[in-house]
């Protein structure tokens, strides 16, 4: 018979035993448990901060806004800036995009740093890519069309390129630049148009594009914009806050004096022939009459460097830059009492 001292050493060890089993059991049942498959946890949605992303250009589009900036940032809104949404880009690419145009209701077209452009055949919700030469790395500055159909593209040393089917294929064309970045475009549908560049380079044409004349020189520093009046009177802008206007189509200029030497990179035309609208550095804002006139010249507080504006209406514009997009900005009241007015 065994003694009652090996009966119980042997119910200890046996009770050791199965906690090391239970022990080991648990352990096997936790790994497995972490690396057995399972679906992802949801993750919260994005949220869009519009006034976080440098906006280059903006445009209306009947009911809808679309804004395009850095690393293909395409805004789209229906509700006259209070809320933005992302479109949708067929080829996503971290290049940065500088300038927007709609030829009709349904197409729009945008280009941007390494030779990039896109279309849209749906108002700006959806875009895919029609071309990008993201080996040479040269970027394109503006885009522009006249009459729906006919559209132009252009940007760093000369390059202009050409589209007769509504942005779907373009061509190379050569314009006397003199190797000079392009920086903008306007015009009529009767076939008057300008080009502005660096250097004080202007170029004018009278058929729609076909040929093009280069002015004189009156302004040895950068031009971004230019902005057509009526079919003789035409502003030009760009560095140092200036800001010429011609009355006879480019023969002559002469300087609107602003005050100040803050530089101008977009404009907006008012409705109701109420005049042009100027943004640039350090939330700098001008008001020129339609004929020509300073009405006043404002700086808005907060607002950063201002690349871009739309008129919603008479009343409300919205602008665009380093800080995104501002909803606001009322063209009849720019000047408040802490930001100077010009007479």
């Amino acid at each position: 018979m065994p003694s009652y001292e090996t009966a119980g050493c042997r119910r200890s060890t046996g009770r050791r035993q199965l906690i090391a089993y239970a022990l080991s059991g648990l352990v096997m049942a936790t790994v497995a448990f972490a690396f057995a498959p399972r679906a992802p946890a949801m993750l919260e949605p994005t949220q869009l901060h519009p006034d976080r992303v440098h906006i280059n250009d903006m445009l209306i589009n009947g009911e809808r806004l679309v804004a395009v900036g850095e690393r293909g940032t395409i805004l789209v809104s229906l509700d006259h800036g209070r809320s933005w949404q992302q479109a949708t880009l067929a080829t996503q690419r971290a290049a940065t995009l500088t300038g927007v145009a709609a030829l009709d209701e349904n197409v729009l077209l945008a280009v941007g740093h390494d030779g990039w452009k896109l279309r849209s055949a749906d108002g700006g919700a959806t875009w895919h890519e029609v071309a990008f030469g993201g080996e040479l790395g040269e970027p394109l500055l503006d885009v522009w069309s006249a009459n729906g159909r006919d559209a132009f593209a252009l940007g760093s040393f000369g390059k202009f390129y050409e589209s007769a089917d509504g942005g779907n294929t373009w061509a190379a064309r050569e314009v006397t630049a003199d190797g000079w970045h392009l920086n903008g475009m306007g015009g009529a549908r009767n076939g008057r148009q300008m080009l502005v560049g660096e250097q004080g380079l202007v170029l004018r044409s009278e058929d729609a594009g076909r040929t093009w004349e280069t002015l004189p020189a009156f302004y040895n520093g950068s031009l971004f914009g230019v902005v057509r009046l009526s079919d003789e009177r035409w502003v030009t802008y760009g560095m140092r806050g200036r800001v010429f206007l011609t009355d006879d189509f480019g023969e002559s200029w002469t300087q609107v004096e602003l005050g100040h030497s803050h530089a101008l990179y977009g404009h907006v035309l008012l409705p109701d022939a109420a005049g042009v609208m100027l943004v640039g550095a350090d939330g700098s804002v001008v008001h020129l009459a339609a004929d020509g006139r300073l009405l006043q010249s404002t700086q808005r507080s907060g607002l950063g460097t201002l690349t871009s504006a739309v008129a919603v209406s008479q009343r409300l514009v919205l602008v665009g830059g380093e800080r995104g997009v501002f909803q606001g900005v009322e063209a009849q009241r720019l000047a408040v009492s802490t930001h100077r007015s010009m007479p």
